[in-house]
């Protein structure tokens, strides 16, 4: 490391930042899991995934701890009645939930959290969290596309392809809900669309905690 880099990674050390949570949403087949592991997978954006709690039971290709963490559903109650989970869900007669103590700890660390997760989760987890919230609303490129993309992935049967095409109307018209709203027409372009998102984003003063000290330290620093 060069000594202006060493310079600079020391100032970003003393301003320091508050990490945020970025929500990706979209209707399914728009690309949002695609984008959520492009982000995930690029080591030097340094976002972490909170690991949700459920109480369906374990897969044979699922690692506890890892892609979920499997609770009964007494334990589960337990954490939505003591406010400890930052968004829940019941799926097809499961529970599916957020903690919130790991997201808070690993925002006071500065870390970065990204949440794959629908319109209903995002509202509550901005209820919870307010402006520690990035939301982007991932669009198809039109409604054909997105029937394309749904069959083109060969794991639906048609009646499941043709209610999600119908619940897609239905999230879709939550867009304007969102900070930012990305038309996923290039992945590769998406993909650079949500880097710059999530870079302004740790540029905002807010997130800069340390900021007013640094400033202060400016103006006293003498250059004579």
């Amino acid at each position: 490391m060069s000594a202006a880099d060493e310079a600079s990674a020391s100032v970003q050390a003393r301003v320091g930042r508050r990490g945020l949570i970025l929500i990706l949403s979209s209707p399914s087949g728009a690309g949002k899991t695609s984008l959520t592991r492009a982000l995930r997978e690029e080591k030097e954006l340094g976002l972490e995934v909170s690991v949700s709690v459920t109480t369906r039971a374990k897969r044979p290709s699922e690692i506890a701890g890892r892609d979920y963490t499997f609770i009964s559903v007494d334990d589960f109650m337990a954490l939505r009645d003591h406010d400890d989970l930052l968004e829940w869900a019941e799926v097809h007669g499961n529970f599916y939930g957020t903690p919130r103590r790991p997201v808070e700890r690993a925002l006071a660390a500065g870390t970065d959290m990204i949440f794959d997760i629908d319109y209903q989760g995002t509202r509550q987890v901005r209820a919870s969290m307010g402006d520690d919230v990035v939301t982007v609303f991932i669009l198809p490129p039109s409604m054909a596309e997105l029937k394309h993309r749904l069959e083109r992935r060969a794991e639906d049967t048609r009646e499941t392809i043709d209610k999600r095409l119908g619940n897609a109307r239905v999230e879709i018209e939550r867009w304007s809900e969102y900070d930012y709203v990305v038309v996923n027409e290039d992945l590769g372009a998406s993909f650079a669309g949500l880097k710059a998102i999530l870079s302004a984003e740790r540029l905002k003063r807010e997130r800069q905690v340390g900021l007013p000290a640094f400033v202060g330290e400016l103006l006293a620093e003498s250059v004579v």
